[in-house]
């Protein structure tokens, strides 16, 4: 009699095979599940208060400019722009000064980051590598150029433009803002200069390419990330300076952005400051810097991501 045997989907252990034992249940679904730690949750709590508050300024000052004077003048804040307008925004616009003024500061941080992104990478490829006479004292007058305080070159500042013709013009700032940035950024580039080894241009070298062509393809990718953070460090001081261009810039048909901003405030204080139009001045102002940060960290980012594939 021959007996037949079913299977079952489960191969039969072989003979003489001791079982195994039995795993007791872990638990765990789709992988396991990562215990949370009491210090994780309470961090995440803390970053989250500090954004919190780092973030209230900027939304305080966008809810104010959306609501009208009366309502800012209340005891009683409002926290929601709940039947606010663009009235602010218009009455900003309204008065024509703020275009031109929008034009001078874009013209003015444009040429200084521009500059000072090729005189100060032109340094940091000298004082990282070559070694030349008086290297030192350069880099020892770049970190010196530094502890000047400001407010003592602004007599000078001002006889040398006036000498050359250049008060209320937009060369005669720009010099002046790529002289003030360009030591600080030269220091800011040496080390993203100094972090990428030159060893890689002589293997681009020994594979057929010249010295152009090594640092062109090899080295300049891997530094593009500190030309981007350099040009965002001299954008945003040529942006929001005020002092140099106080002192510069005294005519009413040449101001930028910060200065206009003061006569608003000004003009408006002669009639009972009007918050709600002074924050959407402050907001008008804010805006682009903030359009130019968004884009520039898009940037910044996939230059990272190229640097690190391409070394």
């Amino acid at each position: 009699m021959t007996s037949t045997v079913q299977s079952t989907g489960a191969s039969a252990p072989p003979a003489g095979s001791r079982p195994r034992p039995a795993l007791p249940p872990t638990g765990r679904k789709g992988g396991g599940n990562r215990r949370i730690r009491p210090a994780r949750i309470a961090l995440g709590v803390i970053g989250i208060v500090v954004a919190l508050i780092w973030v209230f300024p900027v939304y305080w000052m966008l809810n104010s400019s959306l609501l009208p004077n009366v309502v800012l003048q209340s005891t009683t804040p409002t926290w929601l722009p709940f039947g606010g307008s663009l009235d602010n925004f218009v009455a900003v616009f309204s008065g024509g000064t703020f275009l031109p003024a929008l034009g001078m500061s874009t013209a003015i941080a444009l040429i200084t980051v521009v500059f000072c992104l090729l005189f100060a990478f032109l340094g940091a490829l000298a004082i990282s590598r070559f070694r030349f006479r008086g290297r030192k004292a350069f880099v020892l007058a770049v970190l010196l150029i530094q502890m000047l305080p400001a407010e003592g070159l602004f007599i000078a500042q001002y006889k040398l433009m006036g000498s050359l013709n250049m008060l209320n013009s937009i060369v005669g700032v720009s010099i002046i803002y790529i002289a003030a940035v360009v030591p600080f950024t030269i220091w800011m580039l040496r080390g993203f200069v100094a972090g990428v080894p030159a060893d890689l241009e002589e293997a681009g070298m020994i594979d057929g390419l010249s010295r152009t062509q090594a640092f062109m393809r090899i080295t300049f990718p891997l530094l593009a990330p500190g030309l981007v953070a350099s040009g965002v460090y001299a954008f945003l001081q040529a942006w929001n300076e005020f002092t140099v261009a106080l002192v510069l810039l005294q005519d009413n048909s040449s101001q930028t952005l910060p200065l206009w901003l003061r006569g608003f405030i000004q003009a408006s204080a002669s009639r009972a400051t009007d918050w709600g139009q002074v924050m959407a001045a402050s907001t008008m102002v804010a805006i682009p810097v903030i359009i130019f940060f968004l884009f520039v960290q898009g940037r910044m980012t996939s230059g990272l991501v190229s640097g690190a594939v391409k070394g």
